[in-house]
């Protein structure tokens, strides 16, 4: 049910310790946190952030918390009720300022039977069903009803009217092919005479009248408003179906007189369920609202005021986030970054952009990949990336490492390379020693949390219709869980020495005279030393251990021939990846031929230095403020 109970106010200084203990925990998560266009956000007045992709679970709340404290702003989230029903996310997210919202999808239940649809071309509408009771409790005019999940997604069927025990009249009758295929078997939409139809769920219609009341209360009293559009986090590379409950909060709240920001958030991480990843946050440009549209949903065509603010909205999110078709084109993608940003002498290889420019990059290459993917030009490169990668993966070698490997293989003779390689050795040797302390006492906790986050990985993914391989849950478990076992491995630690003090002065170890206070307080004060000491030499020992074993081949008689083939094979494929965007470049973004705008590689280079922006863009100093 919608929530019914009024919404507690923010308590301003428990918002602040929640917010700075997990932007702790999400710190030494992340290895870098770049912020751009943070200067858009108003810093006073009412304000929808309108976030996506929600890829992060609750991570992506806490980062864009942490950088709206930054601008002295608090914002309330709009979080799935069911949330609120755990005890101790609950407690928080009401301590936070939280507005709960109740969603069909959540209270979903199977019914008994099963359902088809007899002709979808003269009776689109009509749902029959078999062994059903369509007249009970559970089925309501303005109800849904959940297919089974198919190609990772459960499709949606509004209920319009009931007829009786075994017909329902959908509200429309468009269809998704998946959803055509489940009720006919076949995908002509006319159903298989040996067809017994398809199990389903059923949900009641949920009121979220006192939802937008509670947001529209909110807005009045000038504050913050965070929503994830999409309805629930995800792994996959676009973006889920936008929910119109965020252009009837924005238009009703106009509606009421209250001036409202909308600005988007576009969110981007570099293997974001990884430890020590990367990500970009991006604000864009304020979404306007046209008068027009506000007077719309006040006399009642809310329809087409909803319909035009969201693909407003839509259009907004599209410029701060990338989205790819599969998973196959997005890695085509960051290839094809890495081979343009690459000097075809290889002089310059060490030359990185920053993330946002990164981010930046891909998207646009996206644009012309989506574009241009059936002309034969990039069906040919296409095909010669993919061979690329294949030999790549066959030698188990990334991008960047050949890039690494070539460089050694090309500018030493393997005599002056061995010395090279037992230095790298020798440092990880150094780097194992001080890692070592920290290893051995938290040793459970770096095995308990990634198999408990696999597990809860697991839950989440059958759980969900969406989920592809549960990456969006893995980031949240991780933290966590070594939230929850560090305070409890600090503190048996802390007794153990104190017991031992007492017992034998730690053998000796521990002056007699040593008072307890001093043991407890230095622990305090050690053990996430050793801990933070753990993770920082372990991660430059982790980026040594990777570089070393490029180089081994490098000393290899028979891989020689093979990098030596990869390499020209990239060579070539660096000047025809080049060659295409300074082809097409312009077609799609009349701003590449702008020299001003786009330093560093001559004219026309539309994706060398991303960054047509003012240099606002770092006003705020965010760029690293994780």
């Amino acid at each position: 049910m919608a929530q019914q109970t009024p919404l507690a106010p923010t308590v301003g200084w428990i918002y602040d310790l929640i917010l700075r203990t997990f932007a702790l925990a999400v710190g030494f998560f992340f290895r870098e946190v770049q912020v751009r266009g943070a200067w858009r956000v108003p810093s006073e007045g009412a304000i929808i952030l309108v976030a996506a992709p929600h890829s992060n679970q609750f991570v992506d709340s806490i980062v864009l918390m942490k950088i709206l404290r930054s601008l002295n702003r608090r914002i309330s989230w709009l979080m799935a009720e069911k949330s609120f029903q755990r005890k101790f996310v609950g407690f928080m997210a009401k301590m936070i300022g939280a507005v709960p919202v109740s969603r069909a999808m959540d209270i979903a239940k199977s019914a008994p039977g099963k359902i088809y649809l007899e002709d979808s071309s003269t009776t689109p509408k009509v749902i029959k069903g078999i062994g059903t009771d369509f007249t009970s409790a559970l089925f309501k005019p303005g109800g849904s009803i959940y297919l089974p999940t198919m190609n990772g997604d459960s499709q949606k069927l509004d209920n319009g009217q009931i007829i009786g025990p075994d017909t329902i009249i959908l509200k429309n009758s468009d269809l998704h092919p998946d959803a055509l295929f489940q009720l006919t078997g076949r995908t002509s939409g006319v159903s298989s005479p040996l067809f017994e139809g398809t199990k389903f769920k059923v949900a009641p219609h949920v009121d979220q009248t006192e939802v937008y009341n509670a947001v529209f209360e909110r807005l009045a009293q000038d504050g913050c408003i965070g929503i994830f559009p999409e309805g629930g986090s995800h792994d996959r590379t676009q973006l889920l179906p936008l929910k119109a409950g965020i252009a009837i909060m924005a238009l009703g709240a106009l509606a009421q007189n209250t001036k409202v920001t909308i600005v988007p958030v576009g969110l981007t991480y570099f293997t974001a369920h990884k430890f020590r990843s990367r990500a970009v946050i991006e604000f864009g440009e304020s979404i306007p609202v046209s008068e027009a549209r506000v007077q719309d949903f006040k006399n009642g065509k809310k329809r087409d005021g909803v319909g035009g603010l969201m693909n407003d909205i839509s259009q907004a999110l599209a410029a701060v986030t990338m989205s790819a078709p599969d998973f196959e084109t997005l890695n085509l993608i960051h290839a094809a970054r890495r081979l343009y940003l690459t000097n075809t002498t290889y002089s310059d290889e060490k030359k990185r952009i920053s993330l946002a420019h990164s981010t930046e990059l891909n998207r646009r290459l996206v644009k012309g990949y989506t574009t241009y993917s059936q002309t034969p030009e990039m069906k040919s490169l296409i095909k010669d990336l993919k061979s690329y990668m294949a030999s790549l993966k066959a030698l188990n070698l990334k991008d960047h490492q050949l890039l690494s490997t070539s460089s050694h293989h090309k500018h030493f003779p393997m005599l002056f390379r061995l010395p090279t390689l037992l230095y790298r050795l020798l440092k990880l040797g150094v780097l194992g020693v001080l890692t070592l302390p920290g290893l051995l006492l938290f040793a459970p906790i770096f095995i308990l949390t990634p198999h408990l986050s696999r597990r809860k990985t697991a839950e989440a993914l059958a759980a969900s219709s969406v989920k592809i391989r549960g990456h969006d849950v893995m980031a949240t478990w991780k933290i966590l869980i070594a939230l929850a076992l560090a305070p409890i491995f600090y503190t048996f630690y802390t007794i153990l020495l104190v017991v031992l003090n007492n017992y034998n002065h730690l053998w000796g170890y521990i002056h007699s005279r040593t008072p307890t206070s001093l043991i407890i307080s230095t622990c305090v004060l050690v053990l996430p030393m050793i801990t933070y000491a753990a993770l920082l030499f372990g991660e430059q020992g982790m980026d040594l251990l990777k570089s070393i074993y490029p180089l081994v081949l490098t000393l290899s008689p028979t891989s020689s021939h093979i990098i030596n083939r990869l390499m020209e094979q990239r060579r070539v494929l660096v000047i025809r990846v080049r060659e295409m965007i300074d082809r097409f470049g312009s077609e799609i973004f009349p701003d590449c031929d702008d020299v001003s705008k786009w330093r560093g590689r001559g004219p026309r280079k539309l994706y060398a230095d991303i960054s047509p922006e003012t240099e606002q863009e770092d006003l705020w100093g965010l760029d690293e403020f994780v």
